[in-house]
Protein backbone atom coordinates (compact mmCIF):
# COMPACT_ATOMS: atom_id res chain seq x y z
CA UNK A 1 0.00 0.00 0.00
CA UNK A 2 1.31 3.59 -0.68
CA UNK A 3 1.31 6.20 1.32
CA UNK A 4 -0.93 8.03 -0.67
CA UNK A 5 -3.76 4.76 -0.28
CA UNK A 6 -3.28 5.01 3.45
CA UNK A 7 -3.86 8.66 3.29
CA UNK A 8 -7.02 8.13 1.52
CA UNK A 9 -7.96 5.46 4.09
CA UNK A 10 -7.66 7.12 6.88
CA UNK A 11 -9.21 10.17 5.55
CA UNK A 12 -12.45 7.97 5.28
CA UNK A 13 -12.08 6.69 8.36
CA UNK A 14 -12.39 10.22 10.06
CA UNK A 15 -14.95 11.31 7.34
CA UNK A 16 -17.17 8.61 9.23
CA UNK A 17 -16.40 9.46 12.32
CA UNK A 18 -16.77 12.57 12.09
CA UNK A 19 -20.21 12.37 10.49
CA UNK A 20 -21.66 9.84 13.17
CA UNK A 21 -20.34 12.26 16.43
CA UNK A 22 -21.90 15.19 14.06
CA UNK A 23 -25.04 13.22 13.77
CA UNK A 24 -25.43 11.74 17.73
CA UNK A 25 -24.63 15.66 18.75
CA UNK A 26 -28.00 16.92 16.07
CA UNK A 27 -30.24 13.99 17.74
CA UNK A 28 -28.65 14.86 21.24
CA UNK A 29 -30.01 18.75 20.66
CA UNK A 30 -33.59 17.89 19.59
CA UNK A 31 -34.31 15.56 22.33
CA UNK A 32 -37.54 17.10 24.18
CA UNK A 33 -39.98 16.08 26.82
CA UNK A 34 -41.01 12.72 24.89
CA UNK A 35 -37.61 11.36 26.19
CA UNK A 36 -38.29 12.11 30.04
CA UNK A 37 -42.01 10.61 28.78
CA UNK A 38 -40.49 7.20 27.19
CA UNK A 39 -38.41 6.98 30.82
CA UNK A 40 -41.75 7.28 32.45
CA UNK A 41 -43.67 4.80 30.43
CA UNK A 42 -40.79 2.43 30.75
CA UNK A 43 -40.66 3.46 34.62
CA UNK A 44 -44.49 2.37 34.95
CA UNK A 45 -44.34 -1.00 33.23
CA UNK A 46 -44.50 -3.45 35.56
CA UNK A 47 -43.72 -5.98 32.99
CA UNK A 48 -40.55 -6.32 30.32
CA UNK A 49 -39.09 -3.99 27.82
CA UNK A 50 -39.95 -5.76 24.77
CA UNK A 51 -37.30 -4.37 21.74
CA UNK A 52 -37.91 -4.76 18.33
CA UNK A 53 -36.38 -3.65 14.79
CA UNK A 54 -36.20 -5.77 11.08
CA UNK A 55 -32.65 -6.16 9.76
CA UNK A 56 -29.83 -3.60 11.01
CA UNK A 57 -32.13 -1.99 13.59
CA UNK A 58 -32.91 -5.35 14.83
CA UNK A 59 -29.02 -5.95 15.82
CA UNK A 60 -29.61 -2.68 16.94
CA UNK A 61 -32.40 -3.74 18.94
CA UNK A 62 -30.92 -6.73 20.28
CA UNK A 63 -27.96 -4.57 22.01
CA UNK A 64 -30.47 -2.19 23.47
CA UNK A 65 -32.26 -4.91 24.86
CA UNK A 66 -29.22 -6.33 26.58
CA UNK A 67 -28.06 -3.27 27.85
CA UNK A 68 -31.50 -2.42 29.52
CA UNK A 69 -31.14 -5.69 31.14
CA UNK A 70 -27.58 -5.96 32.40
CA UNK A 71 -28.57 -2.29 33.64
CA UNK A 72 -31.44 -3.24 35.78
CA UNK A 73 -34.64 -2.74 33.20
CA UNK A 74 -35.41 -6.16 32.17
CA UNK A 75 -36.12 -6.22 28.66
CA UNK A 76 -35.81 -8.99 25.69
CA UNK A 77 -35.73 -8.54 21.69
CA UNK A 78 -38.63 -9.61 19.75
CA UNK A 79 -38.31 -10.49 15.99
CA UNK A 80 -41.28 -8.80 14.14
CA UNK A 81 -41.58 -11.88 11.84
CA UNK A 82 -41.17 -14.58 14.40
CA UNK A 83 -43.70 -12.64 16.71
CA UNK A 84 -46.67 -13.84 14.66
CA UNK A 85 -45.48 -16.90 14.77
CA UNK A 86 -45.95 -17.73 18.11
CA UNK A 87 -43.27 -15.64 19.95
CA UNK A 88 -46.11 -12.99 20.89
CA UNK A 89 -46.68 -15.18 23.93
CA UNK A 90 -43.75 -13.43 25.53
CA UNK A 91 -45.90 -10.50 25.39
CA UNK A 92 -47.63 -9.02 29.25
CA UNK A 93 -49.82 -6.50 29.47
CA UNK A 94 -47.86 -4.98 31.82
CA UNK A 95 -44.66 -4.90 29.37
CA UNK A 96 -43.26 -1.88 27.64
CA UNK A 97 -42.31 -1.58 23.71
CA UNK A 98 -39.30 0.27 21.64
CA UNK A 99 -39.60 -0.13 18.21
CA UNK A 100 -37.02 0.83 16.26
CA UNK A 101 -37.28 1.75 12.60
CA UNK A 102 -35.57 4.23 10.14
CA UNK A 103 -38.65 4.75 8.00
CA UNK A 104 -40.98 3.68 10.29
CA UNK A 105 -43.01 2.07 7.30
CA UNK A 106 -41.83 -1.66 8.22
CA UNK A 107 -44.52 -3.53 7.21
CA UNK A 108 -43.04 -6.14 9.71
CA UNK A 109 -42.80 -4.05 12.51
CA UNK A 110 -46.43 -2.02 12.06
CA UNK A 111 -47.71 -5.73 12.06
CA UNK A 112 -46.32 -5.99 15.27
CA UNK A 113 -47.28 -2.60 16.34
CA UNK A 114 -50.93 -3.76 15.85
CA UNK A 115 -50.23 -6.37 18.01
CA UNK A 116 -48.46 -4.54 20.77
CA UNK A 117 -51.25 -1.74 20.84
CA UNK A 118 -54.15 -4.86 20.99
CA UNK A 119 -52.62 -6.13 24.05
CA UNK A 120 -52.38 -2.39 25.53
CA UNK A 121 -48.56 -2.42 25.59
CA UNK A 122 -47.48 1.23 25.71
CA UNK A 123 -45.16 1.34 22.90
CA UNK A 124 -41.92 3.79 22.34
CA UNK A 125 -41.24 4.41 18.87
CA UNK A 126 -37.35 4.98 17.66
CA UNK A 127 -37.71 6.87 13.70
CA UNK A 128 -36.00 8.88 11.55
CA UNK A 129 -39.31 10.06 10.69
CA UNK A 130 -42.03 11.69 13.36
CA UNK A 131 -44.85 11.74 10.73
CA UNK A 132 -44.41 7.96 9.99
CA UNK A 133 -47.05 5.62 10.42
CA UNK A 134 -45.06 4.04 13.21
CA UNK A 135 -44.31 7.65 14.88
CA UNK A 136 -48.08 8.79 14.83
CA UNK A 137 -49.37 5.04 16.25
CA UNK A 138 -46.90 4.78 19.31
CA UNK A 139 -47.62 6.65 22.66
CA UNK A 140 -43.99 8.49 21.82
CA UNK A 141 -41.53 8.85 19.27
CA UNK A 142 -38.04 9.62 19.75
CA UNK A 143 -36.36 11.80 16.57
CA UNK A 144 -33.63 9.56 15.26
CA UNK A 145 -33.10 11.41 12.12
CA UNK A 146 -29.98 11.88 10.45
CA UNK A 147 -28.65 14.12 7.76
CA UNK A 148 -27.37 10.87 5.81
CA UNK A 149 -26.12 8.10 6.04
CA UNK A 150 -22.07 7.39 6.60
CA UNK A 151 -21.78 5.62 3.39
CA UNK A 152 -21.29 7.37 0.10
CA UNK A 153 -24.48 6.20 -1.10
CA UNK A 154 -26.44 7.09 1.50
CA UNK A 155 -27.74 3.90 1.26
CA UNK A 156 -25.74 1.46 4.40
CA UNK A 157 -27.06 2.18 7.96
CA UNK A 158 -24.69 3.47 9.50
CA UNK A 159 -25.35 7.06 10.75
CA UNK A 160 -28.84 5.92 11.51
CA UNK A 161 -27.99 2.71 13.20
CA UNK A 162 -25.35 4.63 15.27
CA UNK A 163 -27.98 7.53 16.35
CA UNK A 164 -30.39 4.81 17.33
CA UNK A 165 -28.11 2.78 19.52
CA UNK A 166 -27.11 6.50 21.17
CA UNK A 167 -30.91 7.00 21.76
CA UNK A 168 -31.48 3.44 23.50
CA UNK A 169 -28.35 3.91 25.22
CA UNK A 170 -29.32 7.08 26.93
CA UNK A 171 -32.88 5.68 27.33
CA UNK A 172 -31.02 2.73 29.59
CA UNK A 173 -28.75 5.17 31.54
CA UNK A 174 -31.58 7.15 32.42
CA UNK A 175 -33.20 4.35 33.51
CA UNK A 176 -30.65 3.37 35.93
CA UNK A 177 -30.36 6.82 37.31
CA UNK A 178 -34.09 6.74 38.32
CA UNK A 179 -33.68 3.88 39.89
CA UNK A 180 -31.03 4.47 42.06
CA UNK A 181 -28.91 1.05 40.02
CA UNK A 182 -25.56 1.15 41.69
CA UNK A 183 -22.26 -0.39 41.34
CA UNK A 184 -23.08 -3.15 43.55
CA UNK A 185 -25.88 -3.75 41.63
CA UNK A 186 -24.14 -3.72 38.60
CA UNK A 187 -21.62 -6.50 39.72
CA UNK A 188 -24.36 -8.68 40.97
CA UNK A 189 -25.54 -8.91 37.49
CA UNK A 190 -22.27 -9.30 36.06
CA UNK A 191 -20.59 -12.22 38.21
CA UNK A 192 -18.18 -13.61 35.34
CA UNK A 193 -15.28 -12.62 33.72
CA UNK A 194 -12.67 -9.44 34.08
CA UNK A 195 -15.61 -7.17 34.68
CA UNK A 196 -17.28 -9.25 36.94
CA UNK A 197 -14.07 -9.83 39.28
CA UNK A 198 -13.67 -5.70 39.31
CA UNK A 199 -17.04 -4.99 40.77
CA UNK A 200 -17.82 -7.94 42.59
CA UNK A 201 -14.23 -9.11 44.79
CA UNK A 202 -13.72 -6.89 47.18
CA UNK A 203 -10.26 -5.70 49.17
CA UNK A 204 -10.37 -8.68 52.15
CA UNK A 205 -10.91 -11.14 49.06
CA UNK A 206 -6.81 -10.80 48.37
CA UNK A 207 -5.41 -9.13 51.50
CA UNK A 208 -3.04 -11.11 53.42
CA UNK A 209 -4.58 -11.88 56.94
CA UNK A 210 -1.66 -14.04 58.29
CA UNK A 211 1.98 -13.20 59.62
CA UNK A 212 1.63 -9.57 58.97
CA UNK A 213 4.52 -7.37 58.88
CA UNK A 214 3.88 -5.25 62.25
CA UNK A 215 6.43 -3.58 63.94
CA UNK A 216 5.95 -1.19 66.91
CA UNK A 217 6.30 2.88 67.32
CA UNK A 218 9.95 1.80 69.43
CA UNK A 219 11.39 -0.44 67.04
CA UNK A 220 14.58 0.55 65.42
CA UNK A 221 15.57 0.73 61.72
CA UNK A 222 17.31 -2.59 62.13
CA UNK A 223 14.18 -4.44 62.59
CA UNK A 224 12.73 -2.68 59.49
CA UNK A 225 14.57 -3.91 57.43
CA UNK A 226 14.37 -7.31 58.53
CA UNK A 227 10.83 -6.95 58.22
CA UNK A 228 10.34 -5.27 54.81
CA UNK A 229 13.17 -7.91 53.18
CA UNK A 230 10.80 -10.84 54.82
CA UNK A 231 7.65 -9.29 54.24
CA UNK A 232 7.36 -8.32 50.35
CA UNK A 233 8.41 -4.82 50.65
CA UNK A 234 6.21 -3.29 53.84
CA UNK A 235 6.32 -2.96 57.56
CA UNK A 236 3.12 -1.30 59.08
CA UNK A 237 3.98 0.29 62.34
CA UNK A 238 0.65 -0.24 65.12
CA UNK A 239 0.29 1.01 68.39
CA UNK A 240 -0.51 -0.84 71.88
CA UNK A 241 -4.20 -1.25 70.42
CA UNK A 242 -3.25 -2.38 66.48
CA UNK A 243 -4.44 0.94 65.16
CA UNK A 244 -2.22 1.83 62.45
CA UNK A 245 0.60 4.81 62.89
CA UNK A 246 2.39 4.24 60.11
CA UNK A 247 4.66 2.32 57.20
CA UNK A 248 8.00 2.00 55.84
CA UNK A 249 8.30 0.74 51.94
CA UNK A 250 11.30 -0.60 50.46
CA UNK A 251 11.49 2.50 48.54
CA UNK A 252 11.37 4.76 51.74
CA UNK A 253 14.26 2.67 52.82
CA UNK A 254 16.38 3.47 49.68
CA UNK A 255 15.35 7.14 49.86
CA UNK A 256 16.68 7.19 53.96
CA UNK A 257 19.59 5.26 52.71
CA UNK A 258 20.95 7.64 50.11
CA UNK A 259 20.58 10.76 52.37
CA UNK A 260 21.18 9.77 55.80
CA UNK A 261 24.84 10.38 57.24
CA UNK A 262 23.66 8.99 60.51
CA UNK A 263 23.69 5.52 62.18
CA UNK A 264 20.35 4.16 60.34
CA UNK A 265 20.12 0.84 61.56
CA UNK A 266 19.92 2.53 65.31
CA UNK A 267 16.97 5.14 64.14
CA UNK A 268 13.36 4.53 65.55
CA UNK A 269 11.23 3.47 62.91
CA UNK A 270 8.84 6.04 64.47
CA UNK A 271 11.40 9.16 63.50
CA UNK A 272 10.98 7.89 59.56
CA UNK A 273 8.15 6.30 58.83
CA UNK A 274 5.04 7.62 56.82
CA UNK A 275 2.82 8.86 58.94
CA UNK A 276 -0.36 9.50 56.85
CA UNK A 277 0.14 6.34 54.68
CA UNK A 278 -2.12 5.09 52.25
CA UNK A 279 -4.61 2.96 53.25
CA UNK A 280 -7.66 0.34 51.83
CA UNK A 281 -10.33 -0.16 53.93
CA UNK A 282 -12.25 -3.90 54.69
CA UNK A 283 -14.78 -3.98 52.52
CA UNK A 284 -13.87 -1.52 49.79
CA UNK A 285 -13.83 -2.52 46.25
CA UNK A 286 -10.37 -4.03 45.32
CA UNK A 287 -10.88 -2.51 41.91
CA UNK A 288 -10.57 1.20 43.70
CA UNK A 289 -7.28 0.09 45.60
CA UNK A 290 -5.51 -1.00 42.61
CA UNK A 291 -6.48 2.48 40.78
CA UNK A 292 -5.56 4.23 44.42
CA UNK A 293 -2.00 1.94 44.38
CA UNK A 294 -1.06 3.34 40.46
CA UNK A 295 -2.11 6.49 41.64
CA UNK A 296 0.33 6.96 44.07
CA UNK A 297 2.75 4.76 42.27
CA UNK A 298 2.82 1.94 45.43
CA UNK A 299 2.56 -1.66 45.82
CA UNK A 300 0.84 -2.58 48.66
CA UNK A 301 -1.49 -0.69 50.98
CA UNK A 302 -2.29 -1.71 54.83
CA UNK A 303 -5.95 -2.74 55.01
CA UNK A 304 -7.58 -1.48 58.44
CA UNK A 305 -11.62 -1.81 59.71
CA UNK A 306 -13.72 1.01 60.83
CA UNK A 307 -11.55 1.24 64.09
CA UNK A 308 -8.45 2.19 61.85
CA UNK A 309 -7.12 -1.23 63.12
CA UNK A 310 -4.70 -3.08 61.13
CA UNK A 311 -7.02 -6.42 59.77
CA UNK A 312 -4.49 -7.58 56.23
CA UNK A 313 -2.38 -6.24 53.80
CA UNK A 314 -3.26 -6.38 50.06
CA UNK A 315 -0.59 -6.55 47.51
CA UNK A 316 -0.50 -5.13 43.90
CA UNK A 317 0.85 -9.05 42.90
CA UNK A 318 -1.74 -10.33 44.89
CA UNK A 319 -4.49 -8.36 42.71
CA UNK A 320 -3.40 -8.80 39.26
CA UNK A 321 -2.84 -12.64 40.25
CA UNK A 322 -6.44 -12.46 41.06
CA UNK A 323 -7.33 -11.02 37.44
CA UNK A 324 -8.59 -7.80 39.13
CA UNK A 325 -6.66 -5.75 37.68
Amino acid sequence: MTPEDASRILDVGKRVLRQECEALQSVGERLGSEFARAVEIILESKGRVIVAGMGKSGLIGRKIAATLTSTGTPATFLHPVESVHGDLGIVGREDAAVLISKSGESDELLGLLAHLKGFGVRVIAITADRESALARHADVALDAWVREEACPHDLAPTTSTTAALGLGDALAVALLQEKGFQREDFARLHPGGALGRKLVWKVEDVMLRDRLPILRVGDTMRQAIVMIAERRGIAVIVDGTNRVEGVMTAGDLSRLMERSGEDVLAMSVASVMTKTPKLARYGELASAVVYRMEQHGLMAFPVVNDAHELVGVVHLHDLMRARVV
